[in-house]
């Protein structure tokens, strides 16, 4: 499994624990460093890079980190392709990808410790898409995503009412 992650200058010290944690477990981890050389990027750029490398498969997994979690997921599902989603609890980073096969994690510094952080990252990483009764959730997900994306009938939709 390929991973990569990025931060903005709010979480530098977490993305930096995480990326040393995955490192450690012989994980094949890249921290994408956007801001590396830039001058004040905001997270909405750092999150679309990180994004964008899913969208051309360059990785199987993502991890984004800013002050809350919740700028970074907002423009990271901006892109085709890319699920993500804020977690601050390992249930819900199970859930995430179990439940809705997000790609996508992202975590706020300002809102959960290093610990934690480690615990959120392990337990989604081990976690796969558990099909079931949430497959025919995400395929809608995934069709309203086209949709979107590439519109053909103007209020078309494929939700049942």
């Amino acid at each position: 499994m390929k991973i990569c992650i990025d931060c903005d200058d709010a979480a530098v010290n977490l993305k930096k624990v995480i990326y040393d944690h995955l490192k450690k477990q012989g994980l094949d981890v890249t921290d994408l460093e956007y801001s590396k050389g830039k001058e004040n990027p905001y997270y909405g750029e750092i999150g679309y890079n990180l994004a964008k490398a899913m969208q051309a498969g360059q990785y199987d997994r993502g991890i984004l980190i800013c002050g809350t979690g919740l700028g970074m997921a907002m423009i990271a599902n901006k892109v085709e392709g890319v699920f993500a989603g804020t977690c601050h609890d390992v249930f819900s980073a199970e859930r995430l990808k179990k439940s809705n096969d997000a790609n996508v994690l992202t975590m706020g510094e300002r809102v959960i410790g290093p610990e934690l952080a480690k615990m959120i990252v392990d337990a989604w990483l081990k976690s796969e898409f558990s099909g079931g009764g949430s497959a025919p959730k995400v395929e809608q997900l995934r069709e309203l995503e086209r949709l979107s994306f590439h519109p053909t009938n103007e209020g078309e939709s494929p939700c049942k009412k």
